[in-house]
């Protein structure tokens, strides 16, 4: 049986004597951080970050659906260029001075075509700026990046350095940008500088667009009126709540806008937003109690706000973080008022 090692009594020694050795440290071992620890972003952040794939595609995907579309509008393409150079041989052979005006209003369509498609390309290219802010800023709040969130911070600024009433929050955060060292609480302090004040300038537009969606429907004959009606203030709001916040969708661009929203209506429920709509609804009897009409514009107007509460969400430059995301009945209190 082994005997327990005997304690070792204290030794005073002094730190320059000669006879005295010290141990080497041995190294400390730093361990990778795991996937586990990694800072994870929320469910409500992660369902935008999703519909934004489609403003900001991960990887090229292919398809037989992409190549048929490529290949038909090659194919379009060269039909109106052949058809045009056939129409001004036949001026030609008309008249030489019915042949030149052809000649130039070709030019002239060549160079109009030609100046959308490089608006176009810009307009996607903004939108897409927009995007990976949002993401980026995600990413950099969830991290605490001091660094990250300081260049993030500065390039949100540039992206409003044309506006001029964002011209003395701007400053003030350059000037911030030197002092905070915490990097969470630099990006809450830009979005609460810049990002809230159009945030209630949205709300007013989703509130607006929601009210004339309900209006029209109760007045409307006849029910396609009501169809495209809302369908025109939906493409209108995404519109313009994409301007507000800083991007500039343009025709294409604006498809794939609109299948970002989707995505997100999608992802976080579509028309299920919550127990109260149900209560207000039926619990209440509002269409009941008024008319089968009145409750149908009740309804086209929560969908109007739930679709502009998901284009909010989808076309701010920044995740909601300083102050928590606006439901449907903060955003159009008055849908849920039983004083009709």
């Amino acid at each position: 049986m082994t005997q327990p090692p005997k304690p070792q009594k204290p030794v005073a020694f002094r730190l320059d004597d000669t006879r005295v050795s010290f141990d080497e440290p041995a190294p400390i071992q730093i361990e990778p951080q795991s996937d586990a620890f990694a800072p994870k972003l929320d469910p409500a952040e992660q369902a935008v970050e999703r519909a934004l794939d489609n403003i900001v595609p991960r990887r090229f995907s292919w398809s037989w659906g992409s190549l048929f579309w490529s290949a038909f509008s090659g194919l379009v393409s060269l039909a109106i260029g052949l058809w045009i150079e056939n129409l001004v041989e036949a001026l030609f052979a008309k008249t030489p001075g019915l042949g030149w005006l052809g000649v130039v209003l070709a030019v002239l369509v060549a160079v109009s075509v030609l100046a959308l498609l490089i608006r176009e390309y810009w307009a996607i290219r903004r939108q897409r700026r927009v995007a990976k802010l949002h993401e980026a800023f995600a990413a950099a709040h969830a991290a605490d990046d001091m660094k990250h969130g300081r260049a993030l911070v500065a390039e949100l600024a540039a992206l409003y350095v044309s506006r001029p009433e964002t011209a003395a929050q701007r400053a003030e955060l350059a000037a911030l940008s030197k002092d905070i060292i915490d990097g969470r609480d630099l990006i809450n302090i830009a979005e609460i500088k810049l990002i809230v004040p159009l945030d209630a300038r949205v709300q007013r537009e989703i509130a607006n667009a929601a009210k004339r969606v309900s209006l029209v429907t109760a007045i409307a004959p006849r029910a396609f009126i009501d169809v495209i009606f809302v369908g025109a203030q939906a493409v209108r709001l995404i519109r313009r709540i994409s301007e507000i916040y800083g991007g500039k969708p343009g025709f294409f661009g604006f498809f794939k806008l609109a299948k970002s929203v989707g995505t997100h209506l999608a992802i976080t429920g579509g028309m299920a937003v919550g127990d109260s709509l149900i209560q207000q609804v039926v619990g209440h009897g509002i269409a009941a109690r008024v008319s089968a009409k009145l409750g149908e514009s009740v309804l086209n107007g929560l969908l109007t706000t739930r679709v502009g509460v998901s284009a909010m969400s989808v076309c701010r430059p920044m995740p909601f973080a300083a102050r928590a995301a606006p439901g449907v009945k903060q955003v159009a209190p008055f849908l849920f008022s039983t004083e009709k």
